[in-house]
């Protein structure tokens, strides 16, 4: 299963080794994914030694040099917290590692969440087996609940395995490759319990930077890569701006106190036609090669729950990496610093971007 649109790289689901840890699940489901985990774990190679291997094509080695460059790129330049991830490669049969089932209410933006030691309350849920997957999409869908199951080609363990690199990553494109791999190495370096949206928009923030950072560096900032990596942050920029819109006039509906949840439902066609319109005539005009086609589905609560999780406020970290003159690793420190005390996230990184004067002070500029 693939999206129908070209969204820029197919999106990890977070943590599910740790699903072992986890009260409430069924017994069943613990050991089939515990058993597909460390059937995945227990195939890793070092990539050098893939890489040096005769019977390695071209295609791969090239993409195998490009996740080492990547990750010392986070590691050395970044300052992410590396370890041991993406030093070994893993081989599996399918193209899809897992599905990733997301509910909501139908008549409010809410998703359905399941609790998990460590990361706390997550919106979705990922299945090694796919039968299981349709069947508990299909449960929630009896109890009233919109749905959305996505394919997932990895999964993330933040750091409590030294996570491999699969197959699967391999047939994303160089620019798309290499922010993954930033992308997940933020996972290991800022995690904020039960807070996945700015887990993952922050990460998202950072992966896409940092690719852009490490193309222009090693390219030149004329080369094809750096205008890509470029390119597909603006697409984002853009695309996640589109999502706040059509969120925004959800919400608007479904805060509405004349209609009952039959009727916020029957109103919310509406609200999503005229996205349709919207994305077609004023977004996808201004998009560059991701995206495209996004509307031209069903949509319902879930899916763009289940979406903006990876694309939700980027404008505010753009914001704040401006004010540290545009120096990422600043930008990720101080963030780093910001929501390792308590309190939401997203106020911290807000309270640093008002008070110009307490953020970055680290960066090249002083800011």
């Amino acid at each position: 299963m693939r999206e129908p649109c070209r969204l820029k790289r197919p999106r990890p689901a977070l943590a599910p080794v740790l699903v072992w840890l986890t009260t409430g699940c069924s017994p069943l489901y613990v050991v089939r994914a515990g058993v597909a985990e460390s059937h995945v774990l227990s195939r890793r190679r070092a990539i050098a030694d893939v890489i040096a291997d005769p019977a390695t094509s071209d295609r791969d080695r090239e993409k195998l040099r490009l996740v080492t460059q990547a990750r010392d790129f986070a590691s050395h330049v970044l300052h992410l917290d590396a370890g041991h991830s993406f030093t070994s490669y893993s081989w599996v049969e399918s193209d899809t590692l897992l599905l990733v089932v997301s509910a909501a209410r139908k008549d409010r933006f809410e998703p359905h969440t399941w609790w998990f030691p460590i990361v706390g309350r997550v919106p979705y849920k990922g299945f090694f087996d796919f039968d299981a997957a349709l069947r508990e999409a299909a449960g929630l869908e009896k109890r009233g609940f919109d749905t959305y199951v996505r394919p997932s080609p990895a999964f993330s363990t933040l750091g409590f395995f030294d996570d491999p690199l699969l197959n699967t990553s391999l047939r994303a494109d160089p620019v798309a490759l290499a922010a993954t791999v930033i992308h997940e190495l933020l996972h290991n370096t800022v995690f904020v319990p039960s807070a996945i949206a700015f887990n993952e928009s922050l990460a998202s923030f950072v992966g896409d930077r940092g690719a852009i950072e490490l193309f222009c560096s090693r390219d030149g900032p004329d080369s094809a890569t750096c205008l890509r990596a470029s390119l597909d942050w603006q697409d984002n920029l853009v695309f996640g701006q589109f999502l706040t819109r059509l969120v925004d006039d959800l919400e608007a509906l479904y805060a509405r106190s004349d209609l009952d949840s039959t009727g916020k439902v029957d109103h919310r066609t509406r609200v999503f036609d005229e996205a349709r319109v919207r994305f077609d005539v004023v977004v996808e005009p201004q998009l560059h090669r991701s995206f495209r086609g996004y509307m031209n589905r069903p949509i319902n609560n879930a899916m763009l729950i289940g979406t903006r999780l990876y694309y939700r406020r980027l404008d505010l970290f753009e914001e704040l990496f401006g004010q540290c003159g545009r120096d990422l690793p600043a930008t990720v420190a101080a963030i780093r610093a910001a929501v390792s005390r308590n309190g939401d996230p997203w106020n911290r990184v807000e309270e640093m971007v008002k008070d110009r004067t307490a953020a970055c002070p680290g960066s090249r500029t002083g800011a």
